[in-house]
């Protein structure tokens, strides 16, 4: 049985949900979100509760009802209240800046970096070497993220490069001679 199906969603104040024949739109103050729901899963709406359960028992699809769950819960969390992702550079050099819908990287490359922010991100960048993304899809933040840190990831000798802060890069001893 999926413990993360049986917990109900509360919707916050100011918070829509609609169920349109299988497609699934929330809106909140910071966007709108929709996905399609899956088909082995049912869903109750009790005023602000919505509760998930699988209408098929066999394991596959009850583990479906607590992966629909846990998407619609992301989406009410984001159009609520929005995600956030940061990135830090290290290295000598390295620095980022915003120009308009590009994120200008400078990370010891021959040429500059420029990476295009898709619509629904802001990326804000409040010195030269942190970057903070926000949206309000939980998916795109992270993917956002892992694109810009996919330019230069740490390597393991000196730990230069973008990573996530408080990400723990496991440093190599260098060679002796």
């Amino acid at each position: 049985m999926s413990r993360i199906a049986n917990s109900p969603i509360e919707l916050p104040t100011g918070v829509e949900f609609k169920n349109d024949a299988g497609k699934l739109t929330i809106k909140g103050k910071n966007g709108e979100l929709s996905c399609n729901l899956i088909s082995c899963v049912d869903i109750d709406v009790d005023g602000t509760t919505i509760k998930f359960k699988s209408n098929i028992n066999n394991k596959s699809s009850i583990a479906l009802a607590g992966t629909q769950r846990s998407l619609v819960n992301n989406m009410v969390i984001g159009v609520n209240t929005g995600f956030e992702k940061k990135l830090e550079l290290r290295g000598v050099g390295y620095r980022t800046q915003v120009r308009g819908k590009t994120l200008n990287l400078t990370l010891g490359f021959s040429h500059p970096v420029e990476h295009l922010i898709p619509d629904g991100i802001t990326i804000e960048t409040p010195s030269q070497t942190e970057i903070v993304i926000k949206g309000c899809d939980k998916q795109l933040v992270g993917q956002v993220a892992a694109d810009i840190r996919d330019y230069r990831s740490p390597e393991p000798y000196k730990g230069k490069g973008i990573r996530y802060v408080g990400e723990h890069v496991v440093m190599k001893e260098a060679k002796k001679k």
